[in-house]
C-alpha cells in the first residue's frame, strides 16, 4: 500500500513517472453538501508504481500532479472521465491531456452503452474488483489500508483494460472514431457552468417568453449563489419553489413569502431581496431579450411510423458493428431525420453518418427496407 501525504512523496512518485507514455488516474471526492466536488484521494499509477495521493494532508501541494497532467508527452487513462476532469479543470484551469477515457472506448468497442470498470475488469483484465468500500466517507481521516487498497484497484488494473481496448480500436479500424468521441471530454467549456444558461435543464409547465425570461433569471442568481457558497443548488432554492415564483413574478416579501417551500427567513433576508431584484431586472426587459423556445418541429402524418422503422434500423446497426446505439444516435436524432430530410444532428457526421446515417436517408427514401432474414433483421434493397 503506497500512500502520500506529504509534497515531498508526491514530488518523487511524480518525477518517477516523468519518462512514462501512459499513466492511469482516478479519483475520489465528496459532493453531497457542496457545489464544487471536495477532492479527497487521487490514485495514480505508472508502469511500474501505483500511489493514492491525499489532497487532504497537512501541506499537501498539487502541484507536482497538476504538472504530470499537463504533460503532453503522457497518456492520461480515466475511466468514466468527466467528473473526476472537471476537478481537475476547477483547480487548474485546464483539461489533462492527451486524455484516453476507457469507458468512451468500450462503447466505440461494442462494449454496451456505460460499461461499468468492473465489467471491463472482469472481461479484459481477468480480474474482479471489491466495490464494498464504494460508498465509504473519502473525507475522513485516518484512511484505513482497506479503503486505500479498494481505491488503488481502479488504476492498477485500468492499464491493462486501456491497452486492451486499444488493441480492439486498432484492429476494427475505429482509432478515429475514438478520437472523435474525445473531442466533447477535452474540451474545456464541457465544464465551464455558465450560469445565463442553466435554466436549460428545467422543465418548464408553459412556454411562454416572459416566463423563460424569469427561469432563466432566477436559475443564474441561484447557481451563483450555489457557487458563492459552495453549496448545492437545491439548497438554495428547490426547483419546484424556484419555478412557482417564476410562474407568479412577486413583486414584494409578503408575497415572495407565500411561494409554497420557501422559509419566511429566506423571502425576509438577504437572498429574498435579490430574488425581487432578479424578478424587477426580468419586467424591465424588453420582449425582444428573452430568451428563445426551442422550435417546435412539425410532425407529418406518418412520422411516427417512420420513427418506429429507424429504431428498428438503429438495432440493426448497432447489433452488426458491435456499437451502443445510444452512441450512434439519440433519440432526439432519429425525432428529426424522421421530420426532416437532412437536419442538422450528430447521427448524420462523421462515422455515425457512414455506419448509420446514410442508410437511415435511404431508408426514408424508400430506397432500402429493413427485414427478417434467418431470424435477423437485415436491409435490403428496395423493389
Amino acid at each position: 500500500m503506497t500512500l502520500l501525504t506529504t509534497p515531498k512523496q508526491l514530488a518523487r512518485f511524480c518525477d518517477s513517472l516523468k519518462g512514462a507514455e501512459v499513466v492511469t488516474v482516478d479519483t475520489e471526492f465528496m459532493r453531497e453538501r457542496t457545489y464544487y466536488s471536495k477532492l479527497c484521494l487521487v490514485q495514480l499509477a505508472g508502469p511500474d508504481a501505483a500511489a493514492a495521493i491525499d489532497p487532504l494532508a497537512p501541506g499537501m501541494d498539487l502541484g507536482p500532479l497538476y504538472a504530470l497532467l499537463a504533460d503532453p508527452n503522457i497518456i492520461k487513462v480515466f475511466h468514466a472521465a468527466r467528473q473526476d476532469v472537471e476537478i481537475f479543470v476547477n483547480a487548474t484551469g485546464q483539461v489533462p491531456a492527451p486524455l484516453f477515457d476507457t469507458q468512451v472506448a468500450a462503447m466505440v468497442c461494442g462494449f454496451g452503452e456505460a460499461a461499468s470498470y468492473e465489467t471491463l475488469s472482469d472481461k479484459l483484465a481477468g480480474v474482479k474488483i471489491d466495490k464494498s468500500s464504494r460508498f465509504t466517507d473519502w473525507a475522513a481521516r485516518p484512511l484505513t489500508e482497506r479503503q486505500t487498497t479498494y481505491a488503488l484497484a481502479d488504476v492498477t488494473h485500468l492499464r491493462v483494460v486501456y491497452e486492451k481496448l486499444c488493441a480492439l480500436l486498432e484492429k476494427s479500424g475505429r482509432s478515429d472514431w475514438m478520437r472523435e468521441e474525445m473531442a466533447v471530454l477535452t474540451n474545456k467549456a464541457t465544464y465551464v457552468v455558465e450560469p445565463q444558461n442553466v435554466w436549460k435543464r428545467l422543465r418548464l409547465r408553459a412556454d411562454k417568453p416572459r416566463l423563460r425570461a424569469m427561469v432563466r433569471e432566477l436559475a443564474a442568481w441561484r447557481e451563483l449563489e450555489a457557487q458563492h457558497l459552495n453549496i448545492p443548488r437545491s439548497r438554495v432554492l428547490k426547483d419546484e419553489p424556484l419555478m412557482e415564483i417564476a410562474h407568479h413574478a412577486p413583486a414584494t416579501v409578503e408575497e415572495l413569502a407565500r411561494t409554497r417551500g420557501l422559509h419566511a427567513s429566506i423571502a425576509e433576508g438577504r437572498q429574498g431581496k435579490e430574488i425581487l431584484e432578479a424578478i424587477a431586472r426580468v419586467k424591465a426587459l424588453p420582449p425582444d431579450q428573452y430568451p428563445p423556445g426551442e422550435p417546435r418541429r412539425a410532425s407529418p402524418k406518418g412520422t411516427a411510423a417512420i420513427l418506429d422503422l429507424l429504431k428498428v434500423l438503429l438495432k440493426q446497426v448497432s447489433d452488426e458493428y458491435g456499437v451502443a446505439s445510444k452512441l450512434i444516435a439519440t433519440s432526439d436524432d432519429l425525432e428529426a431525420i424522421a421530420v426532416e430530410d437532412e437536419p442538422g444532428v450528430k447521427a448524420l457526421t462523421g462515422w455515425r453518418r457512414q455506419l448509420f446515417g446514410e442508410l437511415a436517408l435511404a431508408l426514408k427514401r424508400g430506397e432500402i427496407a429493413v427485414a427478417v432474414k434467418n431470424k435477423k433483421i437485415v436491409t435490403l434493397p428496395a423493389k
